[in-house]
C-alpha cells in the first residue's frame, strides 16, 4: 500500500480543535468482534493493560459499520489487515448523543485489553484521543479525520476539498437543469471542505449554475446518523429543480439517494466509498452519477501493517490527497464516460499545483 509524508501539524491542529463538538445525554454502545485468529499479533504491552497485544481495536463513529460511507472505509482496512496477518480484532461504535467520557472510556477499554493499534473513526474521537494516548503511552492509536500532537498517534487527514472539485466539475457538466445541490451532515469545518471544494468545483466548470447548500445540524454529530432529515433537505431541492445532489453526511446520505432514486433525471453524488458497488445501495445504483472517495481503508491498512507487521507504528500527521491516491473521484456505473476526459484535466491542474482548491466554503 501507498506509504504517505508526513506535514506539518500547526494549521491542522487549529482546525482539528474547531470541528470538536460534544453531544450530551447517554449512550449505548454496540459491540461486535471481528473474526479471526490470533494469528501473528504483536506482543508489545500497553501500559495499565498488561499482557501480550490482541488485534485492533476500531472505534467507529456514529453509523458504524454499515454506513455505506466513511466507516466501512475503515472497516475495509481492517478486513484486509484482519484477512491477512489472523488478527483477532475488536469493534465498538458511537451512539447518537454520548458525552465525551464514553468515547474515552470506549478507547480506553480497547487500549486496556491489549488491542493495539487503537483506531478511533471521525473527528469527534480528538480530545479522547488525546486522553487515551497519554494514559497508553505504549498504544499506538489511529485518528481519521483530525490531528493529535502526540508521539503514539498517527492522524490521518485527507484532501476532500480536492476530490469535491472533482464531483463539482461532474455535476456541472451532467445538470441539466443548470441547478446542483450540497448537503452537509453537520456545518463544521470538515464538512466544510467537501462543501467548498465542490461549489469550486461546479463555478470553475460552469458559472452559470446555480448552487444550493443546506446543512442537517450545526453541531451535533448525529447528523451523519439520520437518513430522515436527509431525505428531508434532497426533496426540498428536487422540489425546486435540482437535478444533481452531493451530500457529505455519512449515513444519513443513503435518505438523499433515496429520494433522488425516486427523480426521473435526477442525479445522487456518493461520498467516501464507492457507493455505487455497495450492496445495500443496489437498487439506486443507477442514480448515483460517481463518489468522491476518501480512501480511509488506506490509511486504516498502513498503520495496522506498521505495528503488526513492520514493527515500525506510523505516526505523526499523515495526508491523503488526489497526488498520493488518498481521494478520488469513482468512474463506477460509467456515467462519467462523456466528461470524464475534462475531470482527468481537472485532476492533473490540481495535481500540478494549477489549481488551488479552497478548503473552506
Amino acid at each position: 500500500m501507498r506509504r504517505v509524508s508526513k506535514i506539518a501539524a500547526a494549521g491542522v491542529v487549529s482546525a482539528a480543535l474547531a470541528l470538536t463538538a460534544t453531544a450530551c445525554g447517554s449512550s449505548t454502545t454496540s459491540d461486535s468482534g471481528s473474526t479471526g485468529g490470533s494469528g501473528s499479533a504483536s506482543s508489545s504491552s500497553s501500559a495499565g493493560g498488561g499482557g501480550k497485544s490482541k488485534g485492533v481495536g476500531m472505534a467507529y463513529d456514529v453509523g458504524g459499520r454499515g454506513d455505506h460511507s466513511f466507516n466501512d472505509s475503515a472497516a475495509r482496512g481492517l478486513d484486509k489487515a484482519d484477512g491477512e496477518l489472523k488478527l483477532d480484532s475488536k469493534e465498538l461504535t458511537a451512539s447518537n448523543g454520548e458525552t465525551e467520557s464514553d468515547r474515552v472510556q470506549r478507547l480506553e477499554s480497547l487500549a486496556a485489553a491489549g488491542y493495539n493499534p487503537v483506531i478511533a473513526v471521525g473527528y469527534t474521537y480528538g480530545p479522547s484521543v488525546t486522553t487515551a494516548a497519554k494514559k497508553y503511552p505504549n498504544v499506538t492509536f489511529g485518528l481519521v479525520d483530525s490531528v493529535v500532537d502526540a508521539p503514539n498517534v498517527d492522524s490521518m487527514v485527507f484532501a476532500t476539498e480536492q476530490s469535491s472539485y472533482l464531483a463539482g466539475v461532474a455535476a456541472a457538466l451532467k445538470t441539466k437543469s443548470g441547478k446542483v445541490g450540497f448537503i452537509g451532515g453537520v456545518q463544521n469545518t470538515l464538512i466544510g471542505t467537501f462543501d467548498a471544494g465542490f461549489a469550486q468545483g461546479v463555478k470553475d466548470t460552469k458559472s452559470s449554475v446555480q448552487l444550493t447548500r443546506e446543512y442537517l445540524y450545526k453541531t451535533d454529530p448525529r447528523g451523519f446518523n439520520d437518513a430522515t432529515s436527509a431525505a428531508a433537505k434532497a426533496q426540498g431541492m428536487l422540489d425546486k429543480g435540482v437535478d444533481v445532489i452531493y451530500t457529505a453526511a455519512g449515513l444519513s446520505g443513503d435518505g438523499s439517494i433515496q429520494k433522488v432514486a425516486g427523480k426521473s433525471g435526477a442525479w445522487a453524488i456518493g461520498v467516501d466509498s464507492d457507493q455505487f458497488q455497495d450492496p445495500a445501495l443496489a437498487k439506486y445504483k443507477n442514480s448515483l452519477l460517481t463518489s468522491a472517495i476518501k480512501n480511509v481503508d488506506v490509511a486504516v491498512y498502513d498503520l495496522i501493517n506498521s505495528v503488526k507487521k513492520d514493527n515500525k507504528p506510523k505516526v505523526g500527521t499523515n495526508s491523503y490527497d488526489l497526488a498520493n491516491g488518498g481521494v478520488s473521484l469513482a468512474t463506477s456505473g460509467g456515467f462519467l464516460a462523456d466528461v470524464q476526459a475534462q475531470i482527468d484535466a481537472a485532476k492533473q491542474k490540481i495535481v500540478s499545483g494549477q489549481i488551488k482548491v479552497s478548503s473552506t466554503p
